[in-house]
């Protein structure tokens, strides 16, 4: 099992834009960051639609998908897309959300589960590590959600997705982190985006 991240981002380090709130998830000018997926046969599938481009692109996130077999989110990620996602979210496993208001437990179509921690992130992992039994747990995000797990060290593998387009402000994924190591373990190049996978190595 593998406790993975996997974001879109842009060249100059930005998961998303300005003023990200429960209306506007990815922030003001992050369209680029995202729209390149919404037409790939994988993406659509798990929305509960037909059709789309069955392409390199596609068979990446595919992997994902199949991989993963639980996810950990911070609570604005949830917060922002509870309303998108609807009664059937595309995650089709279980979620643990990182939050300091309880609520409980939502059981939803198709395979995904809410679960709200309150007791941190280690708790949170621990919990998905559990539900997800041989499969990858991903850390979902949003950006801050993202960088607690890589400041802890508690993140094995990276994938980026990397978008040919500069947002000039935003979240940025590495912001405060310091030095780590990485392991080269894969470029996808495609028109779409450049997909790069790696592991971090050392402490």
């Amino acid at each position: 099992m593998t406790v993975t991240a996997d974001l879109a981002i842009s060249l100059d380090g930005f998961i998303a834009g300005t003023s990200v709130t429960v209306d506007n998830p990815g922030g003001d000018g992050a369209e680029p960051l995202f729209e390149w997926i919404h037409n790939l046969a994988s993406w659509r599938e798990r929305q509960g639609m037909a059709g789309g481009e069955d392409n390199r692109d596609s068979e990446v996130m595919r992997e994902w998908f199949d991989a993963t077999g639980a996810v950990v989110m911070g609570r604005t990620m949830y917060d922002t897309g509870e309303e998108f996602w609807g009664d059937n979210p595309p995650f089709r496993t279980p979620v643990f959300v990182l939050t300091h208001r309880p609520r409980p437990t939502l059981v939803k179509e198709g395979g995904t589960t809410f679960t709200f921690v309150t007791d941190g992130i280690h708790s949170a992992l621990d919990r998905a590590r559990a539900a997800a039994g041989d499969r990858n747990v991903d850390i979902a995000g949003g950006a801050s959600t993202v960088r607690q797990y890589l400041a802890q060290g508690l993140v094995d593998e990276l994938q980026l997705h990397v978008v040919p387009a500069l947002l000039g402000a935003g979240l940025r994924l590495f912001e405060g982190l310091g030095r780590r190591d990485l392991e080269p373990l894969r470029v996808v190049d495609t028109p779409l985006a450049t997909h790069l996978k790696y592991r971090f190595v050392g402490g």
